[in-house]
């Protein structure tokens, strides 16, 4: 494989939270006092950077830390809701087996994902976890030095709201994960 190290995110890309963030955006939009998310919202807010989301749902900066530290605890609260997307275990275990370092670079805490992943877990050779939201290109950067590879034998997979993290790595290949409902 031409790739030493695939660095993933977990959030749309390894597992399915969404429907969790569905459940539990306008409960915490209320607890913060930032807009809630109605149901015309979700599909633009879907394919939007984390700032185009912060805009929309007018979201002080001041307020991130904390409001970070409350959907982590819902989120470990609810962690048996959260699962892989279908295939993810066995692509994991085919990359490791091929001999590809994993990596995890993730918003979510180190348990939490941990516990999401599962099993799978083992397959990963770095976790940098509690990212803050503007914080992951540190996280990549440190998780590269960790793994010792060159950056044109790197490769990072994430959603939308990861894709500009990834190219501020120049270097680094990256790749678009996009499930679209409905579609096999």
């Amino acid at each position: 494989m031409p790739y030493a190290l695939a660095i993933f995110d977990l959030d749309g890309t390894l597992a399915d939270s969404f429907p969790w963030f569905l459940r539990t955006i306008n409960d915490v939009a209320d607890r913060f006092g930032f807009r809630r998310v109605a149901d015309e919202d979700i599909e633009g807010l879907r394919h939007a950077s984390s700032r185009e989301i912060l805009s929309r749902l007018e979201v002080p900066l001041w307020k991130l830390p904390a409001i970070a530290r409350h959907a982590r605890r819902l989120k470990a609260e609810a962690a048996s809701e959260i699962s892989l997307f279908a295939g993810v275990e066995a692509m994991l275990r085919t990359l490791a087996g091929n001999g590809v370092q994993l990596a995890l670079v993730t918003s979510d805490s180190e348990a939490n994902a941990r516990e999401k992943l599962g099993e799978a877990a083992a397959l990963f050779a770095h976790f940098d976890c509690s990212a803050s939201i503007f914080g992951k290109p540190a996280k990549f950067r440190r998780v590269i030095r960790r793994a010792s590879v060159e950056l044109d034998r790197v490769i990072a997979i994430g959603d939308e709201v990861v894709l500009p993290h990834i190219s501020m790595l120049p270097g680094a290949i990256s790749c678009l994960i996009y499930f679209a409902p409905g579609l096999s």
